[in-house]
């Protein structure tokens, strides 16, 4: 949570800037503190506090509060390191582990604010879902589809931009678009989000403050921090998983018998028949 209002200060106005400052100088002050009090350390109005916390893409002030809470609760031990040019081979695993390692803790931190009930709910009921990404994501986007399919929901993998574009433009009603995006703010991504002339409907999982995000009609928050400008993108990838793997799970227990005996048949498909 700090280390996402530190990234988002230059896009702030003054007021809201002023917010995020203090907010990043005083974290445990903030958590326990009322609306009233932080407008009033910061030198700002309430309804610029509650601007600042619809520009984090937060539900309110309650909602910094409880992330604020569970930011400062987190274990200390994993703090992600950049790899560097002279680290030593071990060193560098050690920080690519370390950094996987938190992104898994950062995803656990904020599950009480993922809709993962309103996903499933949308899931369940739809007639065909296609996952959807570019690049590092689009190997989730697969992942998703051969685990999904199993509960007898119809689905599919969308890698390539004209795919994606295509399927936006001709989904209809009962349709799910799920789009995967560290950034959200990938040109081609955004505008399969926002030109759906049929009625899908868009779930991201991305970055709650992007373009992406403002085009989807549920957004599951993905923000691990990581520098890709060398790497492709792994502990991002790695959290992506994690949470569409959750949602899985928790689709097949609200689908019930019907998708665990799918589930079973799928793998007894995949057993040798005994010869005699």
């Amino acid at each position: 949570m700090l280390a996402q209002i530190e990234n988002r200060l230059p896009s702030l106005s003054r007021a809201e800037r002023r917010v995020g400052q203090w907010l990043l100088a005083h974290p445990r002050q903030a958590a326990g503190a009322t609306l009233a009090e932080v407008a009033g350390a910061c030198g700002t109005s309430e309804p610029t506090v509650i601007r600042f916390c619809r520009k984090l893409g937060l539900g309110g002030f309650r909602e910094l509060t409880i992330r604020l809470t569970e930011a400062l609760s987190r274990p200390a031990g994993y703090v992600h390191r950049d790899v560097l040019a002279d680290d030593k081979a071990v060193d560098a695993a050690i920080k690519v582990l370390d950094a996987s390692i938190q992104s898994l803790i950062e995803v656990r931190a904020e599950l009480s604010g993922i809709p993962i009930e309103r996903a499933v709910a949308i899931l369940a009921e739809a007639r065909q879902v296609a996952f959807a990404g570019l690049g590092a994501s689009g190997y989730v986007a697969r992942d998703a589809s051969h685990k999904f399919f199993r509960l007898g929901i119809p689905c599919s993998a969308l890698t390539d931009t004209p795919g994606i574009l295509q399927y936006a433009a001709v989904a209809g009603p009962g349709d799910v678009l799920v789009l995967i995006s560290k950034t959200g703010r990938a040109p081609d991504t955004v505008r399969a989000a926002a030109r759906r002339s049929g009625g899908a409907t868009v779930i991201a999982a991305t970055d709650p403050t992007s373009p992406l995000a403002r085009e989807a009609a549920l957004v599951l928050p993905c923000r691990p921090q990581e520098d890709t400008n060398v790497y492709t993108p792994m502990s991002s990838r790695l959290a992506q998983l994690a949470l569409l793997d959750a949602i899985q799970v928790a689709l097949a227990l609200a689908l019930g018998e019907p998708a665990i005996a799918k589930l079973r048949a799928s793998k007894q498909a995949l057993r040798r028949p005994t010869t005699h």
